[in-house]
């Protein structure tokens, strides 16, 4: 989850404004550019338990570490809550996740690269302090009870805020990590088709990366209870968005919507204000009681993009939103099954032929039987696994045509290899946990801390 917004505080003319704000998004495809974010989570090596902020071997101390790196300190009253170095930036989720929202870059290698440094940097602070890092989707052990909280003003809002209109909002923000991955466009018409095919077909996504087969130390009868979870968090704000495959959606539309998602907060002063249920447009209109006379800026704008979280999202690019997190390999895997998809034209047309004719019972079907059948998944008298293979196919033949290569000579589409094993063996990552825990783990989830961990 994103910090306030690096947006000038701008006045907000009209509604056309915020349009032109997201359309200013666009960018020449010699231009475009990939950004990966990941998040993890911390636990001590002697109890497995999730690190607080404070202490000795608290993620504050982590964060610290990390600026021998090189990386810049961001503080909230006081308090190292972030880290920024060459586009990039370190933060942390409600209960000390660590996330890292890598810089715009050119090719698959080098975000790979970025994941590679990035994990490096961790460890070597992390092994000092006794800490270890997991890539999975859901906290597999610890109660909801259990988890810290970091001192961040944005999530004491909306802490309080999620049991009123969710059951699962506050597992989501305390006990699930993604990987997702930010895409370009070029025009209005590039970012509907890759936003219907990205929207299309992220339950593929979903089901490859499926990663979360456990809650409070026992299987949980999904295979991505992470994404399950989406499901009861916040109907206003989540969910599959079937207007984005009506005639006639755009930006404009996209604007529509995210001026009737409730507000979280306005960041004034260095101080989150808490807006949490109000109406955007009525503070458009300077009509908000909490803020009297004070009209919505832009940043205000920017920062409440951040907090609609469908399964695709729009800003000044499109995010991935569909996958758990995992490890080093599945980290390279997702922007390069997106890139291969959507950053080639043909590519994109053969996406789009794959998926136009999906209705909307079918395209819902999908995303609700991901997160328990995954690959298995019945669709079209096949399966979820055949429609992978057919998107894999289609991805990395995009990859080829990009011939994006490294210094040794390979492709892109080396980082598709772990998505293929996934398809020929039939077995999700969740799958293959679930056969440890119920044979060599004996019935227990600590395994997973040493034999996943990064």
């Amino acid at each position: 989850m994103s910090g306030p917004s690096s947006v000038k505080e701008e006045p907000i003319r009209d509604r056309q404004q915020l349009v032109e704000y997201v359309a200013s998004g666009e960018k020449v495809a010699a231009d475009w550019r990939i950004g990966t974010e990941h998040e993890k989570f911390g636990f001590r090596l002697d109890d497995l338990r999730p690190p607080t902020w404070e202490g000795e071997r608290g993620i504050g101390k982590l964060l610290e570490g990390l600026t021998r790196f090189g990386w810049q300190r961001v503080e909230e009253h006081g308090k190292l809550i972030a880290l920024l170095r060459d586009m990039a930036s370190v933060t942390l989720e409600p209960a000390g996740q660590l996330e890292l929202s890598g810089a715009p870059l050119e090719t698959v290698h080098q975000t790979c690269c970025e994941v590679t440094s990035h994990l490096k940097e961790v460890k070597t602070v992390a092994d000092e302090l006794g800490i270890g890092f997991l890539g999975m989707g859901f906290q597999p052990k610890w109660r909801r009870d259990e988890m810290p909280w970091m001192p961040k003003g944005r999530y004491k809002i909306m802490r309080e805020y999620m049991p009123k209109v969710g059951q699962l909002g506050l597992d989501m923000m305390t006990r699930t990590c993604t990987v997702q991955v930010n895409l370009d466009y070029s025009s209005e018409a590039d970012m509907v088709k890759k936003f219907r095919v990205a929207l299309a077909l992220q339950p593929v996504a979903t089901a490859l990366f499926a990663d979360s087969p456990f809650t409070d130390g026992r299987p949980n009868g999904y295979q991505s209870y992470r994404s399950h979870i989406w499901t009861d968090t916040d109907a206003d704000r989540t969910g599959m968005l079937d207007f984005v495959f009506e005639d006639g959606f755009g930006y404009e539309r996209y604007v529509d919507y995210l001026l009737d998602v409730p507000m979280y907060f306005s960041y004034r002063d260095g101080e989150y204000v808490d807006l949490s249920g109000k109406s955007f447009r009525k503070f458009l209109a300077g009509e908000l009681p909490e803020l009297p006379g004070a009209k919505a800026n832009l940043r205000d704008w920017a920062d409440h993009m951040t907090t609609a979280f469908p399964e695709v999202r729009l800003k000044k690019y499109l995010e991935m939103r569909g996958a758990d997190g995992g490890p080093w390999n599945r980290l390279c895997a997702l922007p390069a099954f997106w890139v291969g998809l959507l950053y080639d034209e043909t590519a994109l047309d053969a996406a789009w032929d794959l998926v136009k004719d999906f209705t909307r019972e079918e395209r819902h079907a999908l995303r609700d039987g991901v997160p328990k059948h995954a690959l298995q998944l019945p669709f079209r008298g096949g399966s979820v696994r055949d429609l992978a293979g057919r998107a894999l196919e289609i991805a990395a033949h995009g990859l080829a045509r990009r011939a994006r290569t490294n210094a040794n000579g390979a492709d892109e589409r080396i980082f598709l290899d772990i998505l293929t094993q996934i398809v020929e063996a039939n077995q999700t990552p969740a799958q293959r946990k679930l056969e440890l825990f119920h044979g060599p783990w004996q019935g227990s989830v600590d395994p997973v801390f040493r034999e996943f961990a990064y």
